[in-house]
């Protein structure tokens, strides 16, 4: 072996050992990780954004609850003539019923005035009434109470995506740790390999050993350093998988270049105990109450608002208008109201073949159908991940329980072939014949817990989805 390759795998197992080894090397922990991603990722910020915006929406439906105040002034003369000197002032105030109140003061004066104006100063005070269309809902309402839906419907989407951001850094988290430790395998490997071939060489310069023991010595370890690189390379590249989820106060990324390691192992979490709980706890949830038929249940309230406003346009416009006056200088009479200085007015709007009517609510009624069905498909895949996700934590668990037998099963093969080679009964070829079945069964075991924890992960956050009521 070249002296060049024994310095790259120096270099390889000082960036890879623990932080004590290097003090530019950090551990970071799983739940550290999880903390940063949740306090300083964008997307986590921007999911938090849309609910914002939402409430914004709602504040903006109230605004056509807002009373309108309005000012007038103006005069117009010509040729020396007051046409007229007019002042103006008034107040609308819409309510929740559809009813719209008014009230307002009117100044005017001059020499050329219109027969229906009324000299001097005058009070009104006057209401909007309808009789059909809109009286029962109207856009108002609906627009306000379609807000207030999407502030609910917001909440379960941004719920939604920041659990799934965080089940994908979940799972990159202990990719990252099974490739670390898949790495530290590999090096370990190379290592134990090195000194065999090391003592094969004394053994053959002192003759003990034949001249091809030192050619499977080396080839073995010409096999662990080529698993080395290639894991080396897979460990970097989810490092840098891993720094996508790194972000640091004020929304700038992470440098890793100083190196990175994690502080947990694979087989340490206690999703290995904990999962028949977790199971349990999903399976007594009723899917109604997941965020994402949610979403759907908030949509459908969105809809059946929309198709309440539509059926209104099937109804006449009807609009009673009535205005109580009282000159400034005049004691008021309030009643009876249809005797002296009232205005009133009876508007009537008939849509003579209502196709635009039919159509507005034809097409809102094919919208809730789409949703209701949109629901039901989310409700069966639902179930059917939970099923999935299910079996997938079950048939790991039980492989990993196989794979640990077999590991000491191939432990015991190792050292036995070990003991009969040094007794002279064996062969080196043997001995890293059976090395090599331990080194692939640990690699096995290492990939089977990642997989677990996949599983795991998926249903921890599919429990996180749902709304404790």
């Amino acid at each position: 072996m070249k002296s060049s390759n024994i310095y790259i795998f120096i270099a390889l197992l000082l960036w890879v050992c623990p932080a004590s080894a290097r003090e530019d090397t950090l551990s970071l922990s799983h739940q550290e990780f999880l903390s940063i991603v949740k306090r300083y990722h964008p997307l986590a910020f921007r999911y938090q954004l849309q609910n914002e915006l939402a409430e914004a929406e709602v504040q903006r439906a109230r605004g056509n609850f807002d009373p309108v105040l309005d000012a007038k002034g103006g005069a117009k003369t010509i040729d020396g003539t007051d046409y007229y000197r007019q002042t103006n002032a008034g107040i609308n105030i819409p309510t929740w019923y559809g009813i719209e109140l008014n009230g307002g003061y009117n100044y005017i004066d001059g020499e050329r005035l219109n027969n229906s104006d009324t000299r001097g100063g005058l009070y009104q005070f006057g209401l909007t009434l309808p009789l059909a269309k809109n009286l029962i809902y109207d856009k108002r309402r609906a627009l306000l109470d379609q807000a207030k839906y999407a502030v609910s419907m917001t909440a379960a989407e941004q719920r939604l995506l920041t659990n799934d951001l965080l089940l994908e850094a979940d799972n990159t988290y202990w990719q990252w740790v099974m490739r670390y430790e898949i790495l530290q395998l590999q090096l370990d490997a190379v290592v134990v390999s090195r000194e065999r071939l090391i003592l094969t060489r004394k053994s053959y310069e002192y003759g003990e050993r034949a001249a091809i023991d030192t050619t499977e010595a080396l080839s073995q370890l010409q096999s662990f350093e080529l698993k080395a690189n290639e894991a080396y390379l897979q460990f970097i590249r989810a490092t840098q998988e891993l720094s996508l989820f790194l972000w640091r106060e004020g929304r700038q990324p992470y440098d890793i270049a100083g190196g990175l390691v994690p502080a947990d192992r694979i087989a340490d979490p206690e999703a290995y105990d904990n999962y028949p709980q977790l199971l349990e706890q999903i399976s007594t949830q009723p899917f109604r109450q997941h965020n994402a038929l949610m979403y759907y249940s908030e949509k459908q309230n969105i809809l059946e608002s929309e198709r309440r406003l539509k059926r209104q346009s099937f109804l006449p416009k009807l609009d009673f208008t009535y205005n109580f006056f009282n000159k400034e200088t005049y004691r008021p009479e309030y009643f009876p109201l249809f005797t002296n200085n009232y205005q009133y007015a009876l508007k009537l709007e008939i849509p003579l073949l209502l196709r635009q009517a039919r159509a507005d609510y034809r097409m809102t009624k094919v919208k809730i159908e789409q949703n209701e069905l949109d629901a039901l498909v989310k409700e069966m895949e639902l179930n059917t991940k939970l099923n999935t996700y299910r079996n997938e934590v079950q048939n790991y668990r039980t492989q990993i329980d196989i794979a640990v037998q077999n590991i000491n099963n191939y432990q015991r093969l190792l050292q036995a072939e070990s003991s009969r080679y040094a007794n002279g009964e064996s062969s080196l070829f043997l001995i890293n014949s059976r090395e090599n079945k331990l080194i692939e069964s640990r690699e096995k075991m290492l990939e089977l817990r990642w997989k677990f924890l996949k599983g795991y992960n998926a249903l921890k956050w599919m429990k996180e989805n749902f709304e404790d009521r």
